[in-house]
């Protein structure tokens, strides 16, 4: 090999290492899940009904006539004492949306509901700027937030409420359920890949009192926790991880609630998909730049500041798969023949860390979310992984962008209240954000597609499968992506 050879090699096997420490974490996860899942969250005591805290429900909305209503409706049959509940719709919105929620506010006033429309036009601090102006006027001593693609049911804040009787308590977060999940395979694929962060990681890390955060809705906030921690701060895209950090650094318990389930629309476009998730993605990079330091110089067990690292640098793995991937085709010219020792010592152990690792953990998330048995779990996994894939110059910009420090605004998730199959969204006037990385991940793919080439003709037999993987996954997003845009 030359030295342009050797430094392909390296630099391709240092970033599939570096990905095997992030999929070995991957299934300690699981482990921790397994070990733990005999555990069950019980509040210290029961409130007797005259007891019951006053709760105010925070709902955060900008441009969601699609929604507006059902969420308002949904939160005012809310089962709670009406002498101790108050909902507050905090709304940005700049079109219809301003009309609508008013007037389903009024509506709902007039039966004596204790409800308060607070209309912004500066929008300064987006969604956290919305929260914080709301707590001037909020009455409650917990705050129950909820996004405007939620439909939470009428007993959910009786179910969470209780576990405020431990004083120590500073938030309670309950999981998301899907209520379109069936509406494409994309939604289904959606639907998995969140069931992991809740049915495994959040489970995980909250049973072993490790960090895990606020999701940013279906959860309740004491109050006193949020000012405690410096409020609501919108340096940061994730403010609701922020102020989960910063929360628990000062002390405040948080409970995690597998049963309660909130059920949420998730988006059934392409664009309003990555654009979620770049908005996750760069947030919670952002957070890491904000608090990472705090949090290992801190007094914190060693064990919450290792997960603490991981779940917020989780996506750097992004950020490494654009070399990789670039590299997978030089890797293959250099390396023609590798020998069976070779394969048993470095290419079999790291790809079981970086890829089986993943489906080990999404099988267990599809078979102990009741969705089905394992075989049809494999199945699952691969477009998945594809999926995934796709994903990477999309969530690699948002990384990027988190490490540089480029202000972007907050850009809210397109909600098209679509539920069943035959609802059609593309009339729903909303869309995700246009932007060139489509035609970048249509190019990758015709890269992988000629990397099959050279593959079959060397008799890379081992390699095609991932190979075909990451052809499926670019093509798949790119052109959806540009499909849906126009």
């Amino acid at each position: 090999m030359s030295i342009l050879d050797l430094v392909i090699v390296a630099t391709y096997l240092g970033i599939l290492t570096v990905l095997a420490v992030y999929g070995a974490h991957r299934l300690t996860l699981v482990y921790l899940f397994f070990k733990n899942r005999s555990k069950d969250e019980k509040p210290v005591a029961t409130y007797a009904p005259g007891d019951l805290p006053r709760v105010t429900v925070q709902l955060p909305m900008f441009n969601e006539k699609n929604v507006a209503a059902r969420l308002i409706e949904s939160c005012a049959a809310i089962e709670y004492p009406r002498d101790r509940f108050q909902i507050q719709v905090l709304d940005d919105s700049t079109d219809e949306t301003v009309e609508i929620a008013r007037a389903k506010v009024e509506e709902l006033a007039a039966t004596g509901l204790d409800i308060e429309y607070i209309h912004r036009t500066d929008r300064s601090g987006y969604k956290a700027g919305a929260l914080e102006n709301g707590l001037k006027t909020a009455t409650g001593e917990l705050v129950l937030v909820f996004d405007a693609d939620f439909q939470p049911d009428t007993q959910i804040l009786r179910r969470m409420v209780h576990f405020f009787n431990d004083p120590q308590v500073g938030m309670v977060q309950a999981r998301w359920g899907h209520i379109n999940q069936d509406y494409s395979l994309l939604t289904r694929i959606e639907a998995l890949m969140l069931d992991g962060h809740f049915v495994i990681e959040q489970e995980a890390r909250s049973r072993t009192g490790r960090f895990f955060n606020f999701n940013g809705t279906a959860g309740i906030w004491r109050r006193s926790a949020i000012e405690d921690s410096g409020g609501w701060e919108h340096d940061t895209l994730t403010e609701d991880m922020d102020l989960s950090y910063r929360a628990q650094l000062k002390g405040w318990k948080f409970i995690y609630l597998r049963d309660v389930v909130a059920p949420a629309e998730i988006p059934v476009e392409m664009n309003a998909f990555k654009s979620q998730q770049h908005r996750w993605a760069k947030g919670s990079v952002q957070v890491a730049r904000k608090l990472l330091v705090t949090v290992m110089r801190s007094d914190m067990p060693l064990t919450v500041k290792i997960e603490a690292f991981f779940h917020l640098t989780n996506n750097f793995a992004y950020l490494l798969m654009v070399p990789l991937a670039l590299l997978l085709l030089p890797s293959l010219i250099v390396r023609p023949h590798g020998s069976l020792l070779e394969v048993l010592l470095v290419d079999l152990p790291l790809f079981m860390f970086t890829s089986v690792s993943l489906g080990i953990f999404y099988v267990t998330t599809y078979c102990t979310s009741g969705r089905g048995g394992i075989v049809s779990g494999l199945l699952k996994v691969p477009l998945l992984m594809s999926l995934g894939i796709g994903l990477t110059l999309n969530q690699a910009k948002a990384v990027l962008e988190g490490l540089v420090g480029h202000e972007t605004e907050f850009v809210r998730t397109p909600k098209h209240g679509v539920v069943s199959r035959g609802e059609s969204w593309v009339k729903r006037h909303y869309r995700g954000v246009k932007n060139l990385v489509p035609v970048f991940e249509l190019v990758f793919a015709m890269y992988f597609l000629v990397a099959i080439i050279v593959a079959i003709g060397g008799h890379h037999w081992a390699a095609l499968p991932f190979l075909v993987l990451f052809l499926i996954g670019f093509v798949y997003v790119g052109t959806l992506s540009v499909h849906q845009t126009r």
